[in-house]
């Protein structure tokens, strides 16, 4: 039971995933006022968010003192940042509060271990769980089988992905990407998963699985299902990695069993499709934030889909 309102920024809240956690927290009634900024303002975000500014970027020497003059001013009680760059800024700053005001994020070694493709594929291979055989593009001097999955240590996103048949290919992008990993192509046909992970403070795991097919890089549709094995290789992840908070496992169902090929250590663009379906890991994480018991979780969406859609705005 929440006894109190609480006053939220969230940070970096114009892309996708920042406008559905602001729906996600605008139907939540322990939510006093809501807040969010971002560096543009030509983004829906602003008919989301009642209270939008517009922020300075991370790269700013002044992002922080910026950010904690705000916090203080409108006495706001957690921040939620959204952006990869910001994100990787806490991250490698090792700040988890601004002010009196703690963000919401997964705990550290998620965040370390997700934001490298390179680490993420170690991690799991030295935590003896499947893993993709990866390495980084300066150590490969030509490849032995392909296809090969050519990606962004780093980045984020499918355009930074690409399939090569050859090694032509191969070094032509080897010579202008110098962040790149190499990695092994994920054969199977029983295709692509995006997965769920909440785990609190006291180790308590949820997790669902979403059956996906991309359009434009992000999941255009889906269907929740039940697989033993995914869920029981989701919880060995978030123990080994210490979870505490959301993050998103991408992964494959291959001959050799399920094999995790990415760990996105953030709220993912299903975040929204996840609240409806009662995975409600934005609310669970502020709760579990706030040292009060996280909400029931009722597993009724198995069988349910999910379809991308639009919506307009005109100012």
């Amino acid at each position: 039971m929440i006894d109190r309102k609480i006053n939220v920024l969230v940070t970096g809240c114009g892309g996708d995933i920042g406008q559905s956690v602001g729906k996600i927290l605008n139907s939540l009634d322990f939510i006093g006022s809501l807040y969010g900024c971002d560096i543009s303002d030509k983004n829906a975000a602003k008919f989301i968010y009642d209270n939008f500014f517009i922020g300075l970027p991370c790269s700013d020497p002044n992002y922080l003192n910026n950010l904690h003059e705000f916090i203080i001013k409108y006495k706001i009680d957690f921040v939620i940042p959204i952006s990869e760059p910001e994100l990787r800024f806490f991250s490698k700053e090792n700040i988890n509060k601004i002010g009196l005001a703690p963000l919401v994020t997964a705990s550290s070694e998620a965040l370390k271990v997700g934001f490298d493709k390179l680490f993420t594929a170690e991690f799991l291979k030295k935590e003896n769980l499947p893993f993709p055989v990866t390495h980084s593009i300066d150590s490969v001097k030509s490849i032995e089988k392909f296809p090969a999955i050519l990606k962004s240590r780093t980045g984020s996103g499918s355009s930074t992905v690409s399939i090569v048949y050859d090694n032509a290919s191969f070094i032509s992008i080897k010579a202008k990407e110098k962040d790149f990993i190499v990695q092994e192509y994920l054969e199977g046909d029983n295709g692509e998963y995006t997965c769920g992970v909440f785990r609190s403070k006291d180790g308590l795991t949820r997790s669902i699985i979403i059956k996906r097919e991309l359009m434009g890089g992000f999941t255009g549709y889906g269907e929740v299902i039940k697989n033993e094995e995914i869920s029981t290789l989701l919880y060995q992840i978030a123990e080994k990695i210490d979870l505490i908070g959301s993050i998103n496992v991408q992964l494959r169902l291959t001959i050799k069993g399920a094999v995790v090929f990415e760990i996105n250590p953030r709220f993912s663009s299903t975040v929204r499709f996840r609240d409806l379906l009662g995975f409600k890991d934005v609310q669970w994480s502020l709760e579990d934030m706030m040292n009060i018991s996280v909400s029931e979780y009722k597993e009724t969406s198995i069988g349910k889909k999910i379809y991308k859609g639009f919506n307009e705005y005109i100012q």
